[in-house]
């Protein structure tokens, strides 16, 4: 439970060294560059825009060289190869893929230029396809759409609408003209569309075109210069000739796949340029020094300070961070709690002067959702698989890593309630046993089975809360102490335990209560005078001093009694636990009514294959639902009722220069 601390590290070296020194910086990965000195006559910042531009177009160039080649010749991958992580490549073979850019590069261009080849020529294809089913209509016709006639005669090619013969089209035209000396041959007719060339003498061309015009003819939409037949064959051998050029680029592209690796690696190295460049320019520089300034968690600082002293001719200074300066936030915890850190980074990380809740938090996490899933069974399949995962896959990314910890520890949980409630596939023995064997087993709860004493969870589920909220506002009183605030934790925190721990002595021996519990609690005279009288001095000390800020009295009394009246927003939010007796339920009832379902078919060959595919899918779907919800309202009881007490959040992430790489982690240097 920590929020490391930071300290303020500045770095002033030799002009000569600062691409060096900022490649060491950026392989520890442990700095986040915040300068402070603006720029001054002495002090300059240099224009990188331009090499930070060409190493971003270098690393975009490989990586569409790798989409490329995954699409030529995709490389299998398992339905969990995401959860691998990047792979660990060593120096020595980041620094012969680096000496090596230059070819890589060519070939990033040369994988680029056959796939652009590869398009052309396929569009050229799509085109010449359209083209060839224009001609189908023409492929009769022996002569080419284009020719002009003979001396005396003109040939007009064209096509009309509908499907007509001759003798239709011949009296469609005497129907607007009078009779022209034409002859009429159908090369084709489809349904909608007839295709047709007349022929006419050469100086009654025009009187015949515009006669033909007036029954619906019209000129093909694109005339050859080819006979139909031989334009046909002629763009077949081309598409032949087209299809044989993109065998050859996608077997080019295919034996170029042996680069993928090295493509990778060089996506990276100029990722990891680019990002440097763009500090590089943000660095104060002088005409022979240059200055950089940053965060460090000060468990780090001696770290960076050796490695640089003993290489380089710099001054490295160390200092605390001022009162008004806001450090970034790093969290550091332990296996048990790390998981968590996701679950707080989503509402927010603590800001200043808060504390890190992750601890606290995880343990009522892990216990919160283990009772809402509630089945051994469930919990033993969650935590194996997520710990086969974790075993399986270590270099997975560290948000999917801290899910899967945090999984792995709830399904643990899930298995304790499981087996205090005497939940196994809900009550899957049971009915296995009775229907398949004839035999009756039950399997006892450790403790009590919620179906049978529903009541009885509900009391446990808000004395749980209760505590939960107990701790949320002892956090509260512990940042006060911590700051020294001692009248805001005797005020805030002191007399609202005094107020509601004396309602709590007077409720338990209630009516109400024992109606509830099915059980009567008696206490002492003395007990029940000391929870009174609590509640009274915890109610009266709220009213005069929570506006203990204020000097008109009158106001001071009206804020009081408005957050006295806060005593309904703790019964609501006590009362919100009881979200941990309806999940466990629909888990148990849920199970139960598959487990009946299943059995339907008796103790048979069907029976117990329809016993077996209800199981299966059944709880399958009963686990996936129930853990979506377990994960949902254990958010909500930690972010809502627990962090309302005293967390707000707010901080920001700590974010250091380091190699942020898209393929491959670059090993770090042991020296």
């Amino acid at each position: 439970m920590a929020v490391l601390q930071m300290q303020r590290m500045s770095i002033c070296a030799l002009k000569r060294d600062r691409k060096v020194i900022l490649e060491k910086l950026q392989s520890m990965g442990v700095m986040e560059i915040n300068h402070i000195l603006e720029e001054d006559e002495d002090f300059h910042r240099m224009d990188t825009a331009n090499a930070r531009s060409s190493f971003e177009k270098a690393a975009a160039m490989a990586d569409q060289a790798l989409d490329i080649l995954q699409y030529y010749a995709p490389v299998k991958q398992s339905m969990l190869s995401s959860l691998a992580g990047k792979e660990l490549v060593d120096r020595d073979r980041y620094s012969s893929v680096v000496q090596k850019s230059d070819v890589l590069l060519k070939t990033a261009r040369r994988i680029q230029a056959l796939d652009k080849e590869s398009a052309e020529k396929k569009a050229a294809i799509l085109k010449i396809e359209n083209s060839i089913e224009s001609l189908k209509p023409w492929l009769s016709l022996g002569v080419p759409l284009n020719f002009e006639g003979t001396k005396h005669t003109v040939m007009i090619p064209g096509v009309m609408s509908g499907m007509l013969t001759r003798e239709n089209v011949y009296e469609k035209l005497a129907e607007q003209t009078q009779e022209l000396d034409v002859d009429i041959h159908i090369i084709s007719a489809e349904q909608d569309t007839t295709y047709l060339t007349v022929l006419c003498l050469r100086e009654m061309a025009t009187e015949v075109e515009e006669a033909l015009r007036s029954i619906g003819f019209a000129r093909p939409s694109s005339v050859i210069g080819q006979v139909p037949a031989d334009a046909k064959s002629d763009m077949e051998k081309e598409i032949e000739k087209a299809g044989e050029r993109i065998s050859e680029i996608e077997k080019e592209i295919s034996d170029l796949a042996v680069n993928r690796e090295g493509l990778k690696i060089l996506s990276d190295y100029y990722r990891v340029r680019g990002e440097k460049y763009e500090v590089l320019g943000e660095l104060p520089q002088s005409e022979r020094t240059f200055l950089v300034s940053g965060y460090v968690p000060a468990g780090e600082t001696a770290k960076v300070k050796k490695s640089l002293s003993g290489k380089f001719d710099c001054v490295v200074d160390v200092e605390e961070l001022k009162e008004e300066e806001e450090a970034p936030v790093l969290l550091k915890n332990n296996k048990f709690s790390s998981g968590s850190e996701g679950i707080v980074e989503a509402f927010g990380l603590p800001g200043k002067g808060e504390i890190d809740p992750t601890t606290i938090m995880s343990f009522f996490y892990v216990f919160f959702f283990g009772m809402m899933l509630s089945d051994a069974a469930y919990g033993v399949i969650l935590s194996v698989v997520c710990g086969i995962l974790l075993l399986k896959f270590p270099r997975m990314g560290r948000g999917i890593k801290q899910n899967m910890q945090l999984f792995f520890w709830c399904g643990i949980s899930t298995l304790f309630w499981g087996i205090m409630f005497g939940g196994y596939f809900g009550d899957a023995i049971t009915i296995i046993a009775r229907v398949f064997f004839g035999r009756d087993i039950v399997v006892p709860a450790i403790w009590f089975v919620p179906l049978d004493e529903p009541m009885k969870l509900l009391i446990y589920c808000m004395l749980f809360g209760v505590i939960h909220l107990f701790v949320g506002l002892g956090l509260k009183g512990y940042m006060y102490l911590k700051d020294k605030k001692y009248m805001d934790f005797f005020c805030d925190i002191v007399l609202w335990y005094m107020l509601l721990v004396g309602l709590l002595i007077m409720l338990l021996p209630s009516e109400l209560f024992a109606s509830i519990a099915q059980t009567a609690i008696v206490f002492p005279p003395a007990v029940n005078a000391l929870g009174k009288w609590l509640a009274i001095l915890g109610a009266l000390g709220i009213l005069l001093m929570s506006g203990r800020g204020r000097k008109n009295f009158g106001l001071r009394i009206a804020l009081g009694a408005y957050d006295l009246y806060n005593i309904s927003g703790w019964l609501s939010d006590v009362l919100s636990y009881s979200r941990l007796l309806a999940l466990g339920l629909a888990t148990g009832v849920i199970a139960s009514v598959i487990n009946q379902m299943g059995s339907m078919g008796g103790k048979s060959i069907t029976g117990v294959i329809i016993f077996v595919i209800a199981f299966i899918i059944g709880h399958l779907f009963n686990m996936a639902i129930n853990l979506l919800g377990a994960y949902v309202h254990t958010n909500r009881l930690q972010f809502v009722e627990f962090f309302g007490k005293f967390y707000e959040g707010g901080g920001r992430a700590f974010h250091p220069f380091k190699e942020n790489t898209k393929y491959a982690d670059i090993e770090e240097e042991t020296k």
